[in-house]
């Protein structure tokens, strides 16, 4: 019923960018908040960049804000994710998620859909 699909991962070197994109196949996406969680090797799933439904409220983990940007097209049915400046650390695969609500939230049980991930790998 709902489907995202994450692109716009690659190889990149450190201090380079990059643009994430998540397409969202629902009748009334301006109706979800969108967020971006990534997954390093070993690693627990983390939070990166959320966003409101409006666009008008974001929220970014400490490691990303400065250097990561999200925003989202209703227009389009898309949310973002403007990665500059990446580092190594930022390696990871990238998961767009979505929920109904206006709230941006941090927390992955708090959402209900999630895309298939994109892989992100910066080079040192």
């Amino acid at each position: 019923q709902v489907q995202l699909v994450e692109s716009g991962g690659g190889l990149v070197q450190a201090g380079g960018s990059l643009r994430l994109s998540c397409a969202a196949s629902v009748h009334t996406f301006s109706l979800y908040s969108m967020g971006w969680f990534r997954q390093a090797p070993g690693k627990e799933r983390e939070f990166v960049a959320a966003i409101s439904w409006s666009g008008g409220g974001s929220a970014y983990a400490d490691s990303v804000k400065g250097r990561f940007t999200i925003s989202r097209d209703n227009a389009k049915n898309t949310v973002y994710l403007q990665m500059n400046s990446l580092k190594p650390e930022d390696t990871a695969v990238y998961y767009c998620a979505g929920r109904q609500g206006s709230a941006t939230m941090t927390t992955q049980r708090r959402y209900d859909y999630w895309g298939q991930g994109t892989q992100v790998t910066v080079s040192s």
